[in-house]
């Protein structure tokens, strides 16, 4: 665990249960990239994917609210093994749509993580028991997160916060084993 994590930001990530997010600015780095044909394309970070999985094989549920639809962020969620019933396309309001996830996963605010980058995700950071966002947020939005992260959205910051959580609580060094433990041969 960091030692730069103030004592509050540590209490707040041992009971999280739910870890939401944002898709553009979270996931990916916030740029659109149409093919000439007009569908959109997302670029996704591997790193962060492999955050997303440890989380889950932790028994820490992740969820997607985002204002967007389209098929990527769906292709990409079922590649990370994400329900689609923790996927919200299209929000209108990031707030409402964390009751579905809660309901969905028994969690409760408190036990929620939720990670943004802009003014549309202040209504579910406000909700969370601990409010994220990366490096490159907006300021109002970094105004109201417990914790910005040292990396950039689409660019290792989900990545990033799934180690605090995991480390937070003990469960880090049980799921790295898995690869360090390993003899040759078995990887």
């Amino acid at each position: 665990m960091p030692s730069h994590l103030p004592g509050d930001v540590r209490q707040l990530l041992t009971p999280v249960r739910l870890l939401v997010l944002d898709v553009d600015g979270v996931l990916t780095a916030g740029e659109l990239l149409y093919s000439p044909d007009g569908e959109l394309l997302k670029k996704f970070n591997v790193r962060d994917g492999l955050g997303i999985s440890l989380l889950q094989q932790g028994g820490i549920a992740v969820g997607v609210i985002t204002g967007r639809s389209g098929g990527a962020v769906m292709a990409r969620c079922r590649d990370l093994g994400i329900p689609e019933e923790m996927v919200v396309l299209g929000s209108r309001n990031k707030g409402e749509d964390l009751d579905r996830l809660e309901s969905v996963t028994g969690s409760k605010d408190f036990q929620v993580a939720a990670m943004g980058d802009d003014l549309p995700d202040i209504p579910l950071l406000m909700r969370a028991g601990l409010a994220v966002c990366p490096a490159d947020a907006t300021p109002e939005v970094a105004a109201v997160c417990a914790l910005v992260l040292g990396s950039a959205g689409g660019a290792g910051a989900v990545r990033e916060m799934a180690e605090l959580i995991l480390k937070a609580q003990g469960r880090w060094q049980e799921l790295v084993s898995r690869w360090t433990n390993m003899s040759p041969g078995q990887g």
